[in-house]
């Protein structure tokens, strides 16, 4: 595996691997890698000749009171779990190798970033299409991918790639979860014992619609109500949002008639962990 830091070095290396006829597939991350990261990178080494994984902290979704300076830098043992899981190349920059003194372009993201985390966490999605089009552009893979745990950057991440012909595939990957459903999460290490307990409610929420919409239910008040009072229940305090929402557009719904999907964004304790689950109408639960 070779560990690379300018992005000019890991250009030539796979435009040489493409002129080739080699297929690659690119795991952009933020290091603090836990087993949901790794079994991006193994589907990737399973399904492409090389793979790239990115290991880059970007400033640019960070609002100004978020968790930049505390988010947690685990690069040795990053580096020990991608060998293991397959990369052949990490590209790990220097922030001013991406945002040089006097950057000013910035990718305008597309209308689905604009609801749930667009209305909490104004500006992050800037940052996250901005970023990822300058890793499309630095690597030329053949294949990106995504975990659907952050299911409204997938959607974004996608309409930007159609949006812009970008010529790369965007694969979305299954979330890992723990023993008792908590979604895999480099923030999950900041949860006490007693947080870590009570964080599984964000998964409780999303069985109870998902049992509800196979039972018949299918309006949205409902589902988003019994979401809030699982969660509620629970001790949550600070609930940001519990919504059904369209699973492309991720615009509103009363009715679920079509595909939708459950998001959840919550505090337990001071630490914000989201999660979501796609849900059916009852005549498509099969």
């Amino acid at each position: 595996m070779k560990v690379l830091h300018k992005p000019h070095e890991i250009y030539a290396q796979i435009d040489f691997a493409r002129r080739e006829g080699k297929t690659i597939g690119l795991v952009p991350t933020m290091g603090a890698l836990h087993e949901g990261h790794l079994s991006i990178v193994r589907q990737s080494a399973r399904q492409c000749d090389l793979t790239v994984a990115t290991i880059f902290v970007n400033p640019s979704q960070f609002g100004p009171k978020e968790d930049l300076s505390r988010y947690p830098r685990t690069l040795d043992e990053d580096y020990a779990g991608l060998m293991k899981a397959g990369a052949d190349f990490v590209l790990v920059p220097e922030t001013q190798d991406i945002f040089a003194e006097g950057h000013s372009t910035w990718i305008d993201p597309p209308e689905v970033a604009k609801p749930l985390e667009g209305e909490f966490r104004p500006g992050h999605y800037r940052g996250v299409a901005t970023i990822v089009l300058k890793l499309f552009n630095m690597i030329p893979a053949t294949v990106a991918y995504f975990g659907l745990k952050d299911y409204q950057q997938l959607q974004v991440i996608r309409h930007m790639v159609e949006d812009l012909n970008i010529p790369i595939r965007v694969e979305a990957c299954a979330t890992v979860r723990e023993a008792d459903g908590l979604a895999m999460s480099s923030r999950n290490r900041y949860l006490d014992p007693s947080e870590r307990k009570r964080a599984v409610c964000l998964f409780n929420a999303l069985q109870r619609v998902a049992g509800l919409t196979q039972a018949g239910e299918t309006n949205v008040a409902t589902l988003e109500a019994s979401m809030r009072t699982t969660l509620e229940d629970a001790g949550v305090a600070q609930i940001d949002y519990a919504r059904v929402v369209d699973a492309e557009s991720l615009q509103p719904l009363e009715v679920l008639h079509s595909t939708g999907v459950a998001l959840i964004a919550a505090r337990i304790g001071s630490t914000r962990l989201i999660d979501n689950r796609i849900v059916f109408p009852p005549d498509q639960a099969a």
